[in-house]
């Protein structure tokens, strides 16, 4: 299971919120701390991969574009990889690089799934709308993708996001 989204989306946060450990993955209020693939063990059964943000990192533009290609080659080529998750901040539209991934994974054969993060901070009205704005774009792109609201916080959307794990990981 990949966990992508650019820095400081809350990939860490969430990772270590859905295994119920505060420091499984390091998180920072400083963008751009996840520099490599990071793969976490999680009850001996699957791994949980913790890939670099993309986006407000401070490294080198060649660094960041080398990290695209490896990313980019990790979700279409990895054959084990069983799901993508893809984290979009839910208080933001999607960025241009958040659009970049929708075209990676158009028609591709890994499972997606988009974890809207840090839901709690919205209204209720907020939540609709960014949930409503993400599912359009899907739309758009011809991707069937659950689309969860997320927070590591409340806890909000994680038995969702352990359900499909847990189906993938069955089958």
């Amino acid at each position: 299971m990949a966990f992508l989204g650019r820095s400081n989306v809350g990939k860490s946060s969430l990772l270590n919120a859905l295994v119920g450990r505060r420091a499984v993955a390091r998180t920072s209020r400083t963008p751009g701390k996840t520099r490599q693939f990071n793969y976490y063990l999680v009850n001996g059964l699957l791994y949980f991969v913790d890939l670099p943000g993309y986006g407000y990192a401070k490294v080198s533009r060649s660094e960041r574009e080398r990290w695209g290609r490896f990313i980019g080659r990790y979700v279409s080529e990895r054959e084990p990889l069983q799901l993508l998750i893809h984290l979009i901040d839910s208080r933001h539209p999607p960025t241009d690089l958040d659009l970049g991934v929708l075209e990676l994974v158009k028609g591709g054969d890994v499972p997606y799934v988009i974890a809207l993060t840090k839901s709690d901070k919205l209204s209720g009205n907020g939540r609709t709308r960014a949930e409503k704005r993400v599912q359009d774009l899907l739309a758009g792109y011809g991707i069937e993708a659950a689309v969860v609201l997320t927070s590591a916080e409340t806890r909000r959307g994680l038995d969702e996001l352990l359900d499909w794990i847990d189906t993938l990981t069955t089958t």
